[in-house]
């Protein structure tokens, strides 16, 4: 994590706009240089997914003329994107395979190489492969088939004298250099290449219809229906630009001049599979990346891409999967084509809850917390600690190694400065850390993360004055000390949650979940005794619950709430859980709520008045993104409110944030929140933002 920029780095995923009316030819030429740029940076990022080991790719190597190693959460992208475009053309390959003749036309290839890895394996038997791009990249691929001896024994020579769109061709594999804008020469060129419109045809368009202007891609999609009898047509592109993360992915393509026009006109799976139908096509599927994921890759293998590098962005894996779609349409009676996904297996997926009403969200300007995977408590009434994470300093994205304190003043928030006295110790710069509040003079930090193989941060604590004012002269001074280790397990570990406790009149830290360098799901815990501060073995009855990280804990009644989390398949969990004290320890009950509780986690959570509050986080319903859930713990009457940001300036993202709930007011304080969001780069929350409860917390 960290590097700046790297969500430049894997832009040709994405960047191919097609549309070229009324633009002057000086400008065309200038665009033609940035679409060979994003395809060589896709290239690289591909090479780099198979390098790591995520795909089995001997050829992209051929493609690129300087190596780079991407970041994780890239290499997940690539992979998920290969595995569903494979996923389709094995389809199309197997249901096609008892006739004479098929073909597989790939509109938008760029470098890819389909075609070099379906004719190594034997599965092109057949089969005519027809490539189309802009004809500069179509000459380039051409020069390096013909000049890398391992491309053209796969070919089986250096093809024929190039003449009109032809760019290369052999029996087997033909190279188009043409606009897809302009159906005509289309038409034309596929059929001086010996494309026959009667045989079984595979349509394949990665990362390109959306980039055409939308009466254009609509007419490529019609004239593919009305052209094929026997055809089917596989689409891999974006979606749901409405949301934060939608904003955020339109930004980075208007900066490469690469406008997703697709968008605004179909912003989601049912718009898309509507837009085929509507155009010819018979039948027509559609799923999002996180679909695909949980429903098409084996557990195994799923184990295996986990293990292939050490990953801790869960949750922009889960956005970036959301807003894109794998669609299959496909018509003609030969084949009795099946809907491509029709075989799913049942994924969790919830209707998208109704929303009670909204919560006016308003801006604090306060500078200096524009970061993530941090953790902010409320030290004293309107004080507030916040410490670590990852996020801008100096201008530059970094772990954060101070703390800063706000206290709120006749309705504003006052930023004091904070001297840390390390007596030795050094913090760091934690990411995923708690700190708990545990008398007005003192907090307990447990965990977190250097990195994800670097966790073993122990335990310290806080001390900071008794008394805070916003009058005060002076800057705050938070002292750390190191106690003597408590547990080496039960602070070894990150995205865990601490939760205040009591047993028999005893004051405990509850230490649950979590995940560790080793584990990727952690389901114990451990109760530390906070006088003794050393670990005590508590009786804890009931069903124990699934392991989980990213959750939400509250102290309630002597016990502990724990909502949602990410399981350790990896898939947000529904379950409101009860560390409910009894006479000799404690017992696990759940919490039923009504309707059921929307799966979700990197949320945060209070309990006031006995109704738990859950704030933002990441769930998988890509139609909408959590805001407010109020559960009244009594009734497990459950209503979710939107956050209105029609006041902000930017897009909020609510993941990795804090929050800190201030009873007197009714109010919530938005503290931080973002990531980084794929290859479109990193955000963070520009300023805290201030929720009012007051009308939600009275109408229930």
């Amino acid at each position: 994590m960290g590097r700046r920029g790297r969500g430049r780095s894997a832009a040709r995923d994405e960047a191919v706009d097609i549309s070229r009316q009324n633009v002057s030819e000086q400008s065309f030429s200038l665009f033609l240089v940035q679409i060979q740029g994003t395809n060589d940076s896709s290239i690289v990022s591909k090479c780099s997914t198979a390098a790591l080991g995520y795909i089995h790719d001997g050829f992209l190597q051929y493609f690129v003329t300087k190596r780079c190693r991407r970041a994780p959460l890239i290499h997940w992208g690539y992979y998920v994107r290969a595995r569903a475009v494979d996923h389709c053309v094995q389809e199309f390959l197997q249901q096609s395979q008892g006739y004479p003749r098929r073909q597989i036309l790939s509109f938008g290839a760029g470098f890819d190489s389909l075609y070099f890895r379906l004719k190594t394996v034997g599965l092109l038997s057949c089969t005519v492969v027809y490539e189309v791009d802009f004809p500069s990249v179509t000459s380039r691929k051409a020069a390096l088939i013909k000049g890398t001896k391992d491309l053209a024994m796969v070919v089986g020579g250096v093809g024929r004298r190039e003449s009109g769109a032809m760019s290369f061709a052999v029996e087997d594999y033909k190279l188009l250099g043409v606009d897809l804008s302009d159906l005509s020469k289309l038409e034309q060129a596929l059929k001086e290449a010996g494309l026959d419109p009667e045989v079984p045809t595979m349509l394949l368009a990665e990362v390109v219809l959306t980039y055409m202007e939308i009466s254009r891609s609509d007419a490529l999609i019609q004239w593919a229906a009305h052209h094929f009898p026997c055809a089917q047509f596989v689409v891999y592109e974006q979606m749901h630009p409405e949301d934060p993360f939608g904003r955020i992915m339109q930004q980075h393509f208007s900066r490469l001049n690469s406008v997703l026009h697709a968008l605004a006109q179909y912003p989601d799976c049912e718009a898309q599979r509507r837009r085929f139908l509507q155009r010819g096509w018979a039948k027509c599927s559609v799923i999002d990346m996180n679909e695909f994921y949980a429903g098409f890759i084996p557990e195994d293998e799923r184990r295996r891409v986990q293990a292939l590098e050490p990953f801790d962005e869960y949750e922009e894996w889960h956005l970036k999967c959301s807003h894109y779609f794998i669609l299959a349409a496909s018509k003609g009676e030969e084949l009795a084509w099946s809907p491509l996904f029709s075989k799913m297996p049942a994924f969790s997926a919830d209707d998208p809850p109704r929303a009670a009403g909204s919560i006016s969200a308003s801006v604090c300007t306060i500078a200096g917390l524009r970061r993530y995977g941090h953790h902010s408590v409320l030290i004293k009434p309107h004080v507030v600690l916040t410490t670590g994470g990852f996020g801008e300093q100096d201008e530059r994205h970094c772990r954060l190694r101070d703390f800063h304190v706000l206290i709120r003043h006749e309705d504003n928030w006052c930023v004091r400065s904070v001297r840390m006295e390390k007596s030795g110790n050094t913090w760091g710069g934690r990411l995923f850390h708690t700190v708990t509040c545990v008398s007005g003079s003192q907090a307990l930090a447990v965990g977190g993360r250097m990195s994800p193989t670097n966790a073993d941060l122990g335990i310290l604590w806080l001390r900071f004055p008794e008394s805070m004012t916003a009058s005060d002269p002076d800057c705050v001074v938070v002292e750390l000390v190191s106690p003597q280790p408590a547990e080496d397990l039960a602070s070894s570990r990150w995205r865990h949650t601490t939760t205040e406790v009591m047993c028999q009149g005893q004051k405990y830290l509850f230490i649950y979940g979590g995940r560790s360098a080793v584990q990727p799901v952690l389901g114990d815990w451990y109760f530390l005794h906070l006088e003794e501060f050393s670990c005590k073995r508590i009786p804890v009855g009931g069903p124990v619950p699934e392991g989980r990280h990213s959750h939400s804990a509250c102290s309630w009644d002597g016990g502990a709430l724990i909502a949602g989390g990410l399981g350790a398949a990896g898939q947000p969990l529904n379950s409101v859980l009860f560390l409910r004290p009894t006479g000799s320890g404690f017992q696990w009950q759940g919490v039923e709520t009504h309707p059921p509780f929307i799966p979700r986690y990197s949320h945060t959570a209070h309990v006031h008045d006995g109704k738990l509050l859950l704030v933002g986080g990441v769930w998988l319903h890509s139609e909408s993104v959590p805001g407010v859930t109020v559960i009244d713990l009594r009734t497990g009457f459950s209503l979710d409110y939107q956050i209105d940001t029609v006041s902000l300036k930017w897009p909020l993202m609510l993941h990795n944030h804090s929050s800190i709930f201030l009873p007197d007011k009714n109010e919530l304080l938005l503290i931080g929140g973002g990531g980084n969001c794929f290859s479109f780069g990193t955000h963070l929350n520009l300023h805290p933002v201030c929720l009012g409860l007051s009308n939600i917390l009275t109408s229930q």
